[in-house]
């Protein structure tokens, strides 16, 4: 690890730059954290119970209007059509934790829109009885091409990562404040990366692709794509340090050329997860007071395989004892790890078709039965029966979905 030096923060209203140091605060609002913050992979399903399904696409390619609404069931592994709502490129999902509210990036500008336009995120209100979306509210993501979203560990904030800046290059990413109505406001704090990695065309610059907080909601991570860095920061909730600071670390330095992309943790917050989307690699590493160290690295691809590769997303089990990678490229596959609760470390189970061209996200239904992965390129998804015991996935059943691209359980009423 070494010390800060490629990256500013910045006020978002109005635009001025505040000292990253630790002894610079920044003029934002402050967060009380709540303990139960730590994301929760246990089981908590039961076969039979019933689930919304919500569907994040592509929309520019004109075969899908926007989100996608299914109930799910989870004993059957049966995802019938429900609603849907238009809105551009929402290409990444999170639900609150009321069940009241679904967020959604606007992927803009994309790749043929004009390098002046901006991102969005956009706020919907969510009835989970009717399985219906109402757009409440859309707002600046204060970047191009916001990719990722999370929520603070108190739930009063959203982040949204934005992979590219077109008048600043580099990635960014924004913390926006929530409201009482479930809109979201203002950028209360925008953060902007410096720098560039190895690979000539996807590294000229930086790109945040995630922000992922820590299991004990103290520190954010930032995974930047474009230099090859995990950015570690401070969340505090006094007024020392103000919203967001950087460690005295900064950053975790990754692989050249590697690119870092997604980042997930274990339940019991020692260990966590990393896919490198440059590298086709997906790493662990333990964590511990603000601080991820490396342990192991492994290549999602089987050994002499030729072709393009392209790490996508990952996600462990319910029960943690799995863990599962997209890799892209011409590879096309979920590679599927099981999980050493003890050390952390993995080890290779298998490797299943996703059945369709461009892989991206996917997910497990809370009951741990079933896995859905999209193929963007196909415009499938595929519904897989999930042996919790040995983590294979088989017996698939497609949907014809256009350009599908993230994909979120959440419990229906």
């Amino acid at each position: 690890m070494v010390a800060p030096s490629s990256f500013g923060i910045f006020d978002a209203t109005p635009r001025r730059a505040y000292s990253s140091s630790p002894s610079g605060g920044l003029n934002a609002l402050v967060l009380a954290l709540v303990l139960g913050a730590t994301p929760a992979f246990a089981q908590t399903g039961t076969a039979g119970s019933s689930y919304d399904l919500l569907v994040g696409t592509y929309t520019t390619g004109g075969k899908s209007e926007g989100i996608y609404v299914y109930r799910f069931d989870s004993a059957s592994g049966q995802a019938t059509p429900v609603s849907s709502v238009k809105t551009v490129n929402p290409s990444y999902l999170i639900v609150a934790r009321d069940n009241r509210h679904v967020y959604a990036v606007n992927e803009l500008p994309g790749d043929n829109g004009p390098a002046s336009q901006r991102g969005g995120i956009s706020a919907f209100a969510f009835d989970p009885r009717a399985g219906e979306l109402t757009l409440l509210d859309r707002v600046s993501s204060e970047g191009n091409d916001p990719c990722y979203l999370s929520f603070s560990p108190d739930d009063r904030y959203v982040l949204a990562a934005n992979y590219s800046v077109a008048a600043d290059p580099g990635g960014s990413f924004a913390v926006f404040p929530l409201q009482e109505d479930g809109r979201v406001g203002a950028a209360a704090l925008v953060v902007h990366h410096e720098g560039a990695g190895p690979v000539r065309g996807r590294q000229d610059n930086a790109h945040v692709h995630s922000t992922v907080f820590s299991p004990d909601g103290r520190y954010l991570f930032a995974q930047d794509l474009g230099d090859d860095k995990l950015y570690e920061y401070r969340y505090t909730n006094d007024h020392s340090r103000g919203l967001l600071s950087p460690t005295p670390e900064g950053y975790v330095q990754m692989p050249p050329g590697s690119g870092p992309r997604h980042l997930v943790f274990a339940a019991n917050g020692r260990y966590g997860y990393l896919t490198s989307e440059l590298a086709g690699t997906v790493t662990a590493l333990r964590y511990e007071d603000g601080k991820l160290t490396p342990l192991q690295t492994l290549e999602l691809t089987a050994p002499g395989f030729k072709g393009k590769i392209g790490a996508g997303a990952i996600h462990l089990s319910p029960d943690g004892k799995f863990l599962y990678a997209t890799n892209r490229g011409d590879a096309n596959e979920i590679v599927i790890f099981s999980v050493d609760a003890g050390n952390g470390r993995l080890a290779l189970v298998g490797r299943q078709s996703t059945l369709g061209r461009t892989p991206r996200e996917f997910a497990i239904d809370p009951t741990g039965r079933w896995l859905i992965v999209g193929n963007q390129d196909s415009d499938s998804a595929y519904v897989f029966r999930r042996d919790p015991d040995t983590g294979l996935l088989a017996h698939p059943t497609r949907l014809d979905i256009g350009s599908p691209v993230d994909f979120k359980f959440t419990p229906s009423s």
